[in-house]
């Protein structure tokens, strides 16, 4: 069977699609894939209609006037992709705020009067969602065999940690997924936190993730935060932090129970990777009983600068 060419309008299925193998087969992605390593060399064929180099608030408060005008927040190099020609489009219907919406990948579809491509949509909401998306891509791609033994390892290795800290103390969490304004990590995030061991606070498995004030952070008095900014690697996170503003007023943050993660690459790609950020969060919360490598690449501990001695700086 001829391997299908094709396009990823999403960073987690590009990471589906080399779980399975089948790296060799992309011809395009989305402008925010950017793994496996190489990936980048690919063609673009999606883009942003803000700017996403912007502080957190100026990029919340550009999203939701776009969304409130009826504007798409990224597009479609249409010349581009019908160039490319692709077999199988893989786009999503979870979040219209992180990447190109399905209506606008089926108008551009309708506009050039294609009907041979195949459109996979995936819309992960649970972490059994994610799971079913592997196994969706993997049956359009003509790999199904390969998507069961995917999806077996991850649901394996995941069970494994799970029974580990399951004996071990569920310290309370706050999972913070956008720091100005507050959000806390919803659909598949809370049952990471569950199953690396931790109670976590706001979110709620299978929903989207819920604005939170400072009020309701400062009277959970979390005993750990962790924040898993989406679309912001290890470095724009420790940025950022300059946003957060009440922090100091925390137990957590007293404690030195503040972690900063990379939210890019993990927590907030519905696919493979999740296996590592679960990872990460047990090295955060149970470190005495977890060592997978990820400190300092994946996560540190937050250290706020401004309030070191000048000589410690």
């Amino acid at each position: 069977m001829k391997t299908p060419r094709v396009v990823t309008m999403l960073p987690s299925a590009t990471e589906i699609v080399h779980a399975l193998g089948l790296t060799s087969s992309l011809l395009g992605r989305s402008h925010e894939c950017d793994f496996p390593a190489g990936v980048e060399a690919l063609p673009e064929v999606t883009y942003a209609h803000i700017d996403a180099t912007a502080p957190s608030a100026d990029i919340d408060r550009s999203v939701k006037e776009r969304v409130a005008s009826g504007a798409s927040i990224y597009g479609i190099h249409e010349d581009l992709l019908s160039k490319l020609n692709p077999d199988v489009v893989i786009t999503q219907t979870q979040c219209e705020v992180c990447a190109v919406s399905l209506s606008d990948v089926k108008a551009y579809f309708c506009q050039v009067n294609k009907t041979d491509t195949q459109l996979v949509v995936l819309e992960p909401n649970h972490l059994e969602d994610v799971w079913k998306d592997i196994l969706k891509v993997a049956d359009a791609l003509g790999v199904t065999s390969r998507g069961e033994e995917v999806v077996a390892d991850l649901r394996r290795q995941m069970a494994s940690i799970a029974s580990r800290t399951r004996p071990l103390r569920s310290p309370r969490i706050a999972l913070v997924e956008w720091i100005d304004p507050l959000m806390a990590g919803g659909n598949w995030m809370p049952e990471l936190v569950r199953l690396a061991g931790g109670h976590g606070l706001f979110g709620k498995s299978g929903e989207h993730s819920p604005w939170i004030t400072w009020e309701q952070l400062h009277a959970e008095q979390p005993e750990l935060v962790i924040v898993a900014p989406c679309g912001f690697d290890l470095e724009r996170t420790e940025k950022e932090m300059a946003g957060f503003k009440g922090l100091q007023q925390l137990e957590a943050f007293q404690r030195g129970k503040v972690f900063i993660t990379d939210g890019n690459a993990f927590f907030n790609r519905p696919g493979p990777r999740l296996l590592e950020s679960l990872e990460i969060l047990c090295e955060i919360i149970h470190p005495e009983h977890f060592d997978f490598g990820h400190h300092g690449k994946g996560w540190k501990r937050y250290v706020d600068n401004t309030l070191l001695p000048s000589a410690c700086k």
